[in-house]
């Protein structure tokens, strides 16, 4: 039986103790508000429903963010926590101050539409409203916090799309490989070679070690990839003479297994070498627009399948899970196509 007393402050606090349940109090401004939640709250232990809301009423989204940082994002890989920590900057900015109950579905539908009408893609919304779902999963299973539902699960996501399909024509091909080697570290080359010779990833091809190189067998081994999955990856004779090329560096220091390395941090380890603006730079001195590194790889699949390897080939190479995602991937060249017709037809 609930108890209801008279607070000093002339409001009214309900408690509850029940055998099997913690102890369990509110405040309330009236009598009949708190003898109403009593009787509502003793039913559900009754029926072995009742779920303490009142962390869920306590602890804000940013709380709750920071500690999904803290104790569930390191669990992931670097590349993955880095981008965490990216994602939940605009979540705490704009939905920070709501408690984890209050942050309803159309809440979240807003601060989606929001997000996309300032032009950020529909694959960065979608992956900040994966990262908030998945706080909330954790929140309700793991965390033991009164929440009746994930309301995530209940909006729309943004269509991913069609993907991206922009190929390198022959030209570009040759301006952009000219500027990347006028570069003064010839890493640059090297790495960029790699990307459009293997399609491996950006990540993938700057955190490639001496040690996952058989240059004998022409393979690569990747133990950590984005899906997951490890996977072995063949070598042209061109990509093979790229990494015997910078494996034998004369200026590689001793210190470092890393095949592109950076300058020694303020702690003295070298980290990969980082890309991003000189890759930037040769772009526009070969006045190349719109094209992102990750195209490499698109470009790269593309040329493996016009050579006539089977999906299931390029999947093995590519490391890609199902063929949808792989087709996403593909884009042939028309003129491709056309000349493969012509050189099938038969003459009548």
């Amino acid at each position: 039986m609930a108890s209801i007393i008279k607070t000093p402050s002339s409001t009214w606090k309900a408690v509850i103790r029940r055998k099997g349940w913690p102890t369990t109090a509110k405040t309330f401004r009236t009598k009949r508000d708190a003898e109403d939640w009593a009787r509502r709250t003793e039913d559900e232990m009754i029926r072995g429903v009742y779920i303490r809301r009142s962390p869920s009423q306590k602890i804000s989204l940013k709380e709750a963010l920071e500690r999904y940082i803290k104790e569930i994002t390191p669990t992931k890989r670097a590349s993955t926590q880095r981008a965490e920590q990216m994602r939940a900057k605009p979540l705490t900015a704009k939905l920070g101050d709501y408690s984890l109950v209050s942050l309803s579905p159309d809440v979240i539908a807003a601060y989606r539409d929001e997000r996309l009408e300032a032009g950020r893609s529909p694959a960065t919304v979608r992956l900040e409203l994966a990262l908030l779902g998945h706080l909330y999963t954790t929140a309700i299973k793991e965390w033991g916090i009164g929440l009746i539902y994930n309301p995530v699960s209940n909006i729309r996501r943004p269509s991913p799309g069609e993907g991206r399909n922009r190929r390198l024509t022959w030209s570009e091909a040759r301006k952009m490989l000219k500027e990347c080697d006028a570069h003064s570290n010839p890493m640059l080359g090297w790495a960029v070679r790699i990307a459009l010779y293997t399609a491996m990833r950006h990540g993938e091809v700057l955190s490639l070690t001496i040690d996952q190189v058989d240059l004998r067998r022409r393979i690569v081994r990747l133990s950590e990839t984005k899906n997951g999955s490890a996977r072995t990856v063949p070598l042209s004779k061109r990509a093979a003479r790229v990494l015997r090329q910078a494996i034998g560096h004369s200026v590689r220091p001793k210190e470092t297994n890393l095949i592109f390395y950076g300058e020694p941090g303020r702690d003295g380890v070298r980290r990969p070498y980082r890309t991003n603006k000189v890759w930037s730079e040769a772009l526009k001195r070969a006045e190349i627009s719109d094209l992102r590194f990750h195209d490499l790889r698109h470009e790269a699949v593309s040329r493996f399948v016009e050579k006539g390897m089977s999906d299931q080939e390029v999947a093995a190479i590519s490391g890609h899970k199902s063929m949808q995602m792989l087709r996403r991937y593909t884009h042939l060249r028309a003129e491709d196509l056309v000349a493969r017709l012509d050189g099938g037809s038969s003459k009548s």
